[in-house]
């Protein structure tokens, strides 16, 4: 419950930390722009972070519900 309002908070509202949204807006921005999800390699330019970094992320989102991808398919990331 809400402290404040005393109201029960959503459970589909997602909790995630500023840098976890950051590679959210990031993926949202990228497929906008460019009609097709980023690459693991686009992320890891933008963020100026190693590929091992990237790919932890991508899995920490991906096991948090945040975002979906098809093993062994390039650029398969689904914001969910």
């Amino acid at each position: 419950m809400n402290r404040k309002s005393g109201a029960a908070r959503s459970p589909s509202a997602q909790r995630f930390t500023v840098k976890q949204g950051q590679y959210l807006a990031f993926i949202y921005t990228y497929s906008h722009m460019f009609r097709r999800p980023p690459a693991e390699t686009d992320m890891q330019r933008h963020f100026e972070v190693s590929p091992p970094s990237v790919h932890q992320m991508v899995l920490t989102l991906e096991r948090n519900g945040l975002i979906r991808r098809q093993p062994g398919v390039a650029r398969s990331i689904q914001i969910l």
